[in-house]
Formats: structure tokens, C-alpha cells, sequence
């Protein structure tokens, strides 16, 4: 499957909130998992149904409802109807290629954004997206397969006297965002190190692999900016709302979340600019190394061009040469070459051409 669009066959002529997921099917089942607390009480549950957990709307604390897996058409449209979610949303949910963005509609705030992860043996990057809605009491997650960068996120709801367990569902939308924005710098932080670590290698040029690495890396770097420039636009919008879900206090959090996601987007355009370079300067090595290369067979040719006419003026077959009867003749010839070849080799050394 393509990495930078999504395999869009199954869903052209349909009409619009049409539910069909576009995608890889990443995990064998769908799994639901609610977090549910306040500044006093805490509760974890793995559901085994859906439905399960359609009463923690009602209650005045804050729930969170993590989704892992989307290929279920039947399970993820009984969550848009337990939370009242827009058709349009829910085509946007299931479609895994959707472009980061952010819509309000009152009572929800629907937020896209992809989540990326590096392998550091391929050396490439991987994501997957992101859906959340922020509602007055409870905030829903939709991944595509188990694992994410929400762990710290969770232990920081499990400590009761931390910051998160007294605030509401607009400052658990925040946590989440800063980190997976955290995770942007992070990986833009591993690959500009194995990007900056190529300069030496270029510079000594004895690694044929440098142009393979740095056209694989300049892949990579594009895909990571396709992610993460429309995540720099949502945040924008994101920030700039005037919706009632987000209260005054979690505003300068939003604010300094922008901030974040501009120095990620600033970092990915230098890298870029740093690989254009890399690729200019090993090309210049390269043609230095053969300028090199060709000078000094044009030197021995130079060094050759008058010593082969001696030569051939003596290999002629006229009759009557008068030094091929001379006695030393065969030594002066080859004194004559030698001085030659040295005057010759004196003349480059001191034009600095050797």
C-alpha cells in the first residue's frame, strides 16, 4: 500500500458519510479500554462490549474512551451512536489516509492527527492516525492498533494529586496533543542526528552508500513533514477557537502547545535544506575526486605525448638512419626519454599540477 495516499477504490461514487474503511487492517479485534476519574476517584476497565461503557456519559466526571482498531465498521458506528457523532465524522474516522485537521460542531470538537514512530533497523518511518473528540465530559480516541505514546499521559491520571485529575476533559485533549507532539521532536531529534552524522561521511568519501542514505533520509523527511505541517495548522485553529469545551486556564497551554509544533516544523524544513546541501557536497567530492582522477591521467599522457613521437620517429622503417649505426645511440635514446620525462615531471611540480 502507497505510504503517502491511502487506496481510496472502495469509496469513490459513494455518497458523503458513507461508512467504509479505508486502510490496513492493523489488529484482529477492536478493543475499548475507558479511564474514568475525577480529582477523588479513578476507574479503569477494559470493555468487552461497547455498550459498556455508554453510562460513563452520564456521569459528571471525566471519561476517557480509547479505541484500538478500525477495521470494524459495526463496533465503531455503535461509539458514533452512544456519543452522537456526525456521519461526516465517522466517515472521517475510518478513513485512515484523512489529512490532520480540526472542526468544531458545538457540541464536539473533532480532532485529526497522525502519530508517527521511527524503526531504527529500516531506518524509516511508520504512522498511523489519530482521531479524537473532545465533548463537554468525555473524550473518545480512535487509533489504529494497540500501543501509543499515552503511557506518561496515564500514569499522570493514576497520581491523584496530579494536575490532570483536577481539570476536565479540555486539559486531557491538551495532554494527549503536547504528547504526541513531544514525539514529533523526539524522532526529528533521532533522524537529525543520523542525518548530521553523514556530513563526515561525505567529506571523507569512501562510503558508496552516502547517496542511498541521503535520498532514503530526504524520503523519510518528506513523509514526516506531510504529517506534521497540517498538524501545525490544526494546533493554529485548534488554538484559536472560541468554544465553551475549552476553559480559560487550559488557553496558555494551547498557546505554548503552537509554539512546539512550530519549533518541529522549523526543524523538519532545516533538515531538508541541511540534506540539499549534503547531496550538492557529495556531489561536488565526487566530481573533485574524478578532476583528480582525470588530472593525473592527463599529466602521464602529457609526460607520454613526446616520449611516444621519439619513439615512433625511431620505429619507422626508412632505410638510412644515421644514429641507428651509432654506437651508443640505444643509450642516448634512452637518456633523451628520461630527461625528457623528468623535465617534464619538474615543470608540473612546480605549476603545482602534482
Amino acid at each position: 500500500m502507497a505510504r503517502f495516499l491511502k487506496n481510496r477504490e472502495e469509496s469513490k461514487g459513494q455518497s458523503p458519510g458513507a461508512l467504509i474503511f479505508i486502510g490496513e487492517k492493523k489488529t484482529t479485534s477492536v478493543q475499548a479500554r475507558v479511564i474514568d476519574y475525577d480529582s477523588t476517584i479513578l476507574t479503569e476497565q477494559e470493555l468487552s462490549h461497547i455498550k459498556d461503557g455508554s453510562h460513563f456519559k452520564q456521569t459528571n466526571t471525566v471519561t476517557w474512551l480509547n479505541i484500538n482498531g478500525l477495521h470494524d465498521i459495526e463496533k465503531i458506528k455503535e461509539v458514533g451512536q452512544i456519543f452522537d457523532l456526525h456521519p461526516l465524522v465517522m466517515e472521517d474516522i475510518l478513513n485512515t489516509g484523512q489529512r490532520p485537521k480540526v472542526e468544531d460542531f458545538n457540541a464536539y470538537i473533532f480532532i485529526v492527527l497522525k502519530m508517527i514512530r521511527f524503526d531504527t533497523e529500516t531506518e524509516m518511518i511508520f504512522n498511523e492516525q489519530l482521531s479524537i473528540v473532545l465533548g463537554d465530559n468525555f473524550l473518545v480516541t480512535f487509533q489504529e492498533q494497540p500501543g501509543d505514546v499515552f503511557e506518561p499521559v496515564r500514569k499522570r491520571i493514576r497520581r491523584q494529586k496530579s494536575r490532570i485529575r483536577g481539570s476536565g476533559t479540555d486539559y486531557l485533549a491538551y495532554s494527549l496533543l503536547d504528547t504526541v507532539v513531544d514525539n514529533y521532536i523526539h524522532i526529528i531529534e533521532v533522524i537529525g542526528e543520523k542525518i548530521e552524522d553523514l556530513e563526515e561521511m561525505i567529506l571523507e568519501g569512501n562510503d558508496t552508500t552516502v547517496m542511498e542514505k541521503i535520498n532514503a533520509f530526504k524520503r523519510e523527511i518528506n513523509y514526516l513533514r506531510k504529517s506534521i505541517r497540517p498538524a501545525r495548522e490544526a494546533i493554529l485553529h485548534l488554538s484559536r477557537l472560541d468554544s465553551d469545551l475549552f476553559q480559560e486556564s487550559t488557553i496558555p497551554f494551547l498557546k505554548d502547545l503552537q509554539d512546539l509544533i512550530n519549533q518541529a516544523t522549523e526543524a523538519i524544513d532545516t533538515y531538508r535544506d541541511l540534506l540539499t546541501d549534503q547531496l550538492n557536497i557529495y556531489n561536488s567530492v565526487m566530481a573533485n575526486k574524478m578532476n583528480d582522477i582525470m588530472k593525473v591521467l592527463t599529466i602521464f599522457a602529457a609526460i607520454f605525448i613526446p616520449l611516444t613521437f621519439i619513439a615512433g620517429i625511431y620505429g619507422t622503417n626508412f632505410e638510412y638512419l644515421p644514429e641507428l649505426h651509432y654506437k651508443y645511440s640505444y643509450a642516448v635514446f634512452w637518456t633523451a626519454l628520461i630527461v625528457i620525462a623528468g623535465a617534464l615531471l619538474v615543470f608540473f611540480k612546480r605549476k603545482r599540477w602534482l
